[in-house]
């Protein structure tokens, strides 16, 4: 489930700066956050009850539905919103959240288009995009989407952590490394990270480094199966 990407586009869904209705919609984002979701929804119920002609309210009670878990019922409140405005760029990237969870990825990609057509410029939208153009395949476009992810919000770590992947696929294996070291500067539990960095040395013939990055990704994740059988090939004799 996406929903710290999905939470972040909930904070851009308010209109008209401070009043009762705006109030509401932020104490039911602080709520949804907090996943206090059934005052959440009395909230968001008694903001669009008030202004019924605001697409906010419905977006946001969209958002909601994802982030319990409910997708497939909350397309019905993205569609609300942009029949209120068909420009409301938040709308469209909550739609496109949604039908992302639910499998949809042609059309969620044509949603987050569309709110980028619309003005939304953030890292958060162009992650969505390259995750939705891996899905569907889209390798160029998903490499593209996720350094522009990576250039809009630098500190997003599981953006540039897809960026390394990209770049690997596209044979850019110094550049993946690089990014894959940001990451765990910024996040020393990344275990997938590290094991990305072991499979890089592995291919670079780096063993020792390989071992170290492998056991780093267990001492995280002692699950992590990948990393279990990296080390299994270290040890088979050449």
């Amino acid at each position: 489930m996406i929903f710290k990407k999905m939470f972040r586009g909930q904070e851009k869904t308010l209109r008209g700066g401070k009043n009762p209705v705006n109030e509401k919609m932020e104490h039911a984002l602080r709520l949804i956050k907090e996943k206090k979701y059934e005052r959440a929804a009395r909230e968001l119920d008694r903001a669009i009850s008030e202004e019924p002609d605001n697409p906010a309210g419905y977006t946001n009670f969209g958002n909601l539905l994802v982030a319990m878990g409910d997708p497939a019922r909350a397309p019905a409140f993205f569609k609300k919103a942009l029949s209120l405005d068909p420009a409301y760029a938040s709308a469209s990237f909550g739609y496109g959240n949604a039908l992302y969870e639910t499998g949809k990825y042609k059309d969620a990609m044509a949603q987050f288009v569309l709110a980028q057509k619309n003005g939304l410029n953030e890292g958060d939208l162009f992650y969505m995009i390259g995750l939705s153009a891996l899905r569907l395949n889209h390798l160029g476009q998903a490499l593209a989407a996720f350094q522009r992810a990576v250039e809009l919000n630098g500190s997003d770590g599981e953006a540039r952590f897809q960026y390394g992947l990209a770049l690997a696929q596209f044979g850019q294996i110094d550049s993946a490394k690089t990014q894959f070291l940001t990451v765990i500067k910024g996040n020393q539990n990344h275990a997938d990270a590290y094991y990305n960095l072991g499979v890089i040395a592995m291919r670079q013939d780096r063993p020792s480094d390989a071992r170290r990055y492998f056991k780093q990704a267990l001492a995280h994740h002692p699950g992590h199966i990948l990393a279990a059988h990296g080390l299994k090939q270290l040890k088979k004799p050449e």
